[in-house]
């Protein structure tokens, strides 16, 4: 059976922007929806009063999000072509629900923004675009969207194009990792079929364009990491002696034979097998769940780090980060939390607020505490050492979460710096 391939998308857009109508018809002209989804929509648009199906309702689950046809909870929605699955993280765009995207995009390879053909690039794009450009997701499509109510005028989307192309220059995000379509969600035009309305367009649709896209060129560039998750010891007679250490791999790929440092021990052996379940492979790529085997008996604990010898990462009680606030509580310094980094906690204590970082590009600005949807940078001491890489260079190993250790509530997410 050919392998398909898997694309994860983030969508972010303002209210009314058309997000909802946009996965909805998606949704429909890849045939995903099911027959009484399709006839709830049908007899919900003309209870309404439409004379077109409002796709919008195939997405917004909650009742107030019905109620007042916004997005307000983060939703994982499922669709296929024949090539492609794909996995949609629907996720609010106004600027209450930041912390919402933020944690909804954080796993993505593409993110789409919407914008409103009749709007233009406005605050909340800058800030859909800022957390891309953090959360350093491969891809960007910016969908132009309801052309229809502004004649599919050829100038409005390129005034569009050329203000979103001043906001890229602004971020370290490349120009080729972002492509703009102009479309309309409602109508059905640029999303599985080529416009005849738009002419003037010449590039793919939106469905063409994301299966094209391959998960290769969406994957960081990094080296391997492989936390530790369990020991596997079955101490039964055929497997006595055997002891193998499970976990997912990140960055890189590993193989049998491959030197290896220990971590936090920093000793060095090298992979003597690699197997799931009862199958053995020579090689394991990034993305796999496997369990690796050592040539020599070396004491490893879950939280521990398998990577290449030579490829170590950076070793410290002191970390400087990035954070989005996504609790109620203000972050202040001196705060005392548990520091969650893969598997692995440590104590950790706010040492400094160094700024709030304006979601627009304009700058920073300094601050005395963090309140919710806050972007802002802070450095932190740790109780001790944690095995880490800057974000930039290894999103699995440069992420963390600061959990309140008398509640267990997440209170920030981080990007080390």
């Amino acid at each position: 059976m050919e392998n398909r391939k898997l694309i994860k998308i983030a969508t972010a857009g303002s209210v009314d922007d058309g997000k909802s109508t946009l996965i909805g018809r998606l949704l429909y002209d890849t045939q995903s929806l099911t027959t009484d989804k399709l006839e709830a929509i049908e007899r919900t648009s003309r209870q309404r009063g439409f004379d077109y199906l409002d796709f919008s309702l195939a997405t917004d689950g909650l009742v107030a999000e019905r109620e007042q046809g916004i997005t307000i909870d983060v939703a994982h929605i499922y669709f296929n072509t024949d090539k492609t699955n794909f996995i949609i993280a629907d996720t609010p765009g106004h600027v209450e629900y930041t912390r919402n995207m933020v944690t909804g995009a954080s796993t993505s390879q593409v993110a789409i923004i919407l914008i409103d053909a009749r709007k233009g690039v406005i605050e909340q794009t800058y800030r859909h675009f800022f957390i891309s450009n953090l959360l350093r997701i491969g891809h960007v499509v910016v969908a132009i969207n309801k052309m229809d109510l502004v004649n599919y005028d050829e100038d409005v989307y390129l005034k569009i194009k050329s203000d979103f192309e001043a906001l890229v220059e602004k971020s370290d995000f490349e120009v080729d990792q972002i492509t703009f379509i102009p479309i309309s969600a409602l109508k059905g035009e640029n999303i599985a079929k080529k416009s005849e309305l738009m002419p003037w367009y010449v590039g793919n649709t939106l469905l063409d364009h994301l299966e094209v896209l391959e998960p290769s060129d969406l994957h960081e560039s990094a080296v391997a990491r492989f936390p530790i998750q369990y020991v596997v010891r079955p101490k039964t007679e055929a497997f006595h002696d055997f002891r193998g250490f499970a976990g997912k791999l990140y960055g890189a790929s590993l193989k049998v034979g491959d030197e290896v440092t220990v971590l936090p021990s920093f000793n060095q052996t090298k992979i003597k097998s690699i197997q799931f379940f009862d199958q053995q492979f020579d090689e394991v790529l990034p993305g796999a769940s496997v369990t690796i085997s050592l040539e020599d008996e070396v004491d490893i604990s879950r939280g521990d780090m398998l990577v290449k010898a030579g490829q170590e990462p950076h070793s410290d009680k002191q970390i400087s980060a990035t954070i989005c606030q996504v609790n109620s509580r203000p972050l202040r310094v001196g705060d005392k939390f548990t520091l969650q980094h893969g598997v692995n906690r440590v104590l950790a204590k706010v040492d400094t607020i160094d700024a709030v970082v304006k979601t627009d590009f304009s700058g920073e600005e300094p601050a005395q505490q963090l309140r919710l949807n806050d972007i802002g940078k802070v450095k932190l001491r740790l109780s001790k050492a944690i095995h880490f890489d800057p974000y930039k260079s290894n999103r699995s190993n440069g992420s963390f979460i600061l959990i309140d250790e008398g509640s267990f509530d997440t209170v920030s997410v981080g990007f080390i710096s």
